[in-house]
């Protein structure tokens, strides 16, 4: 992505003249109302531009949705009960248009005096650019006006226009806002056109898809037959087809074009400080799009290399390298703190749910925790070069079974930051290079971390022992490379896990759900009942390993348990949903499915006749993550633990034990509910595989004949 930032800014060096477009989705916000907050935002970053000496000028969207919002209001006011009764027409949108388009203009000149600058309107329609002395008077008015400081404020007129839906024709000169800024942009002579969306730009297909990945370069040979769009906008003309009609247009014509989010802060000034964000449209753009694949092989190639120089040092030196990184942490943990603060503020503006936000926030102590946990895994036992198993095949002639790194690792990881710093700890005590894929929500932190973790790699190992891959696009390269990667490990949705296992032919280790039960029986004790639902399900609700589902023997019905469970679990903030069974006894919200992974203050509830009942739902519903019984009947215990096929299983224990430090593994790379390879929480020992080293003193096969075979144990030395 190097050469596409370097482009970005070497091109953002000569802008003067800016034409920003806000659409529709940001000028308003999903009731219809205006956004107050981004508009706020929205002139801000126009007065500090307009400060540095840049020349900005505005083409909004939003006047039909504000015009509509008041007339609906002026209608309720003015209807009486009768005819609030009768079908509501469809307000007129000129009307809206000519009511909006006042209240819209009120608002921005209100926010930008201010600011203390000064705003002009425009109104234009598509019949005005049939006429020449219309364009002349068109550049003599806005280079005047920008001469002053003034910013033009252009809207299309959509009061007056002639023009009827589907408006694009053959013989239209523009559409919508989006070709209006376009042909602006060439009109005015424009150094450059950022479009602001809804999105973070451009994606392969609709952004609600975990499959589309974020453009970051436009190609149009290599990316229009490969894009989905979505549905249109939600309240505009256009959407993102239309926007890409309009950069398409404008960057063919040389003038570059950005689209990205409306939403977030500062967007428009970062794209002019040269940051790549959202998409970029250029002419140029095809001459610096590198090539994904050999970007990704060389990624690949170097954390192989460096691998190998890691696995050549001493066992102390390997722990140094732990001891140094904990160190590390710890010293820079405020600078760490204050970028996971700004990555959770962004998630929080950007409506992300809440089971999304607790994992990917740092809580106070985690930076400490993670350092220790690092500390612990240095002081382990060596776990590479270890002899497992020693064989005399014959005299003189000795085959050592010896525990080995698997090679090189590509672990694709959603929100939580923390997973970075366990993941490299592991790579590095297993001797493994490692490829790293965060979530975009927590980009900051995870660049941060990974700084600072790199940064205490020796240079006779390489820092690029432990890659950060920042864009989406680089991962279906990434995920060919079967050749130079050995494991996938995704830590994810269902569908990111899914998504991963059908894309490569990697071998990939994981789990895509965490749907954990807790099965009560009958003899449970009520009080350590209690203790351990509530804190299997609210001791950290987003966590994989929390209970999803709360399975109770029918007795505990009759006697009034499972009420007082409910109760307990209520009191915590916890929504109860039953199964067919549990919501009609109970008079319970009916859940939708059993095999439901919450992810926060939520859970099913469901009743079996025994034990037996209970591994039979376990089986049919679960997702083999892990299980656990509350019982003080051994014999059902035992049948529990010995049947259920899961990852995990319990006896009279949360499931929120699941988890790599608990167990005593220093940290994990995750939690596999594979039935190869490893199987659980994965720390160092789930990240080697076994080679066979043998020792000879010139034996040779030769039909067999020369060599008498002893197979026999010998001791392995500690």
């Amino acid at each position: 992505m190097d050469s596409n930032v370097n482009a970005t800014r070497a091109f953002v060096k000569d802008v003067k003249r800016v034409i920003v477009k806000v659409g529709t989705a940001v000028v308003t916000r999903a009731d219809g109302r205006l956004a107050l907050g981004r508009l706020g935002a929205l002139c801000e970053q126009i007065h500090e531009l307009n400060s540095q000496g840049y020349e900005v000028i505005l083409v909004t969207s939003g006047a039909v949705g504000v015009g509509r919002q008041r007339l609906k209001y002026r209608r309720l006011v003015n209807s009486s009960f009768a005819d609030l009764q009768k079908l509501q027409n469809e307000l007129d949108g000129k009307a809206c248009a000519a009511v909006g388009q006042n209240g819209l203009m009120a608002l921005y000149d209100s926010l930008f005096t201010q600011l203390d600058v000064t705003s002009a309107q425009l109104l234009v329609t598509d019949n005005d650019f049939r006429d020449p002395d219309f364009r002349r008077q068109l550049n003599e008015a806005v280079n005047s006006l920008l001469a002053l400081k003034v910013v033009p404020v252009f809207n299309e007129n959509d009061a007056v226009s002639t023009r009827r839906a589907p408006y694009e024709d053959s013989s239209g000169i523009f559409w919508d806002n989006d070709s209006l800024a376009a042909l602006l942009a060439l009109e005015l002579k424009a150094d450059l056109l950022v479009l602001l969306s809804d999105v973070e730009g451009l994606y392969s297909g609709p952004p609600s898809n975990p499959q589309s990945m974020l453009i970051h370069t436009y190609i149009k040979e290599k990316h229009e037959g490969l894009i989905t769009f979505g549905d249109k906008s939600r309240v505009g003309r256009g959407g993102m087809t239309a926007k890409v009609k309009a950069a398409v247009y404008a960057a063919h014509a040389g003038i570059p074009v950005v689209i990205t989010s409306g939403f977030a802060t500062g967007n428009i000034i970062k794209v002019l400080q040269g940051q790549h964000i959202g998409t970029l449209f250029h002419r140029d753009a095809k001459q610096w799009a590198p090539s994904g694949d050999n970007d990704a092989r060389e990624m690949a190639v170097a954390a192989r290399e460096c691998s190998r120089r890691l696995q050549v040092l001493s066992s102390d030196e390997r722990s140094k390298i732990l001891f140094d990184i904990a160190d590390a942490l710890e010293a820079n943990e405020k600078q760490i703190i204050r970028e996971n603060e700004a990555d959770v503020s962004a998630a929080e503006k950007a409506g992300y749910e809440k089971s999304l936000i607790s994992r990917l926030a740092l809580k106070p102590g985690k930076i400490s925790s993670l350092a220790n946990s690092i500390r612990v895994l240095a002081k382990m036992e060596e776990p590479v070069g270890r002899v497992l198993k020693r064989t005399e095949l014959a005299e003189r002639f000795i085959l050592d079974k010896t525990s080995s790194p698997l090679g090189v690792l590509l672990i694709i990881f959603e929100s939580r930051p923390d997973a970075l710093v366990q993941i490299a700890s592991l790579a590095i005590r297993s001797g493994n290079g490692l490829l790293l894929k965060g979530g975009k929500e927590a980009r900051r932190s995870n660049d941060i971390l990974h700084k600072v973790i790199t940064s205490s790699i020796p240079e006779r190992v390489g820092e690029k022992l432990i890659g950060l891959v920042t864009s989406r696009e680089e991962i279906p390269e990434l995920l060919k490379l079967d050749d130079v990667i050995d494991l996938v490990i995704p830590r994810g949705s269902n569908k990111l896990v899914s998504q991963i296992k059908a894309s490569t032919k990697i071998p990939v280790l994981g789990h895509a759900d965490g749907i954990c039960h807790v099965y009560v029986d009958k003899s449970a004790k009520l009080d350590m009942a209690k203790q351990i639902v509530l804190d299997a399900k609210t001791d950290y609700p987003a966590a994989c390993n929390a209970m999803e589902t709360l399975l109770v023997h029918k007795d505990l019905v009759k006697n009034g348990t499972l009420n007082e469970l409910i109760v307990e679990l209520q009191i915590k903030g916890v929504t109860v949903y039953g199964g067919p069974r549990a919501s009609s006894l109970l008079n319970i919200p009916e859940a939708n499915s059993f095999h439901h992974e919450y992810s926060s203050l939520a859970c099913t509830v469901g009743i079996v006749d025994d034990v037996h009942s209970a591994i039979d739902h376990i089986h049919r519903h679960g997702s083999a993550h892990t299980d656990s019984i509350i019982t003080e009947d051994s014999e059902v215990a035992d049948i529990f633990l010995k049947q259920v096929d899961s990852a995990a299983v319990f006896h009279n224990a949360s499931t929120r034990f699941s988890d790599g430090f608990r167990f005593g593994l220093g940290a994990e790379v995750g939690i596999s509910t594979s039935r190869i390879h490893a199987r659980g929480p994965v720390g160092v020992e789930g990240l080697l595989t076994t080679r066979w080293i043998a020792r000879g003193t010139g034996q040779v096969v030769n039909g067999d004949k020369d060599i008498i075979y002893t197979h026999k144990d010998l001791p392995v030395r500690s």
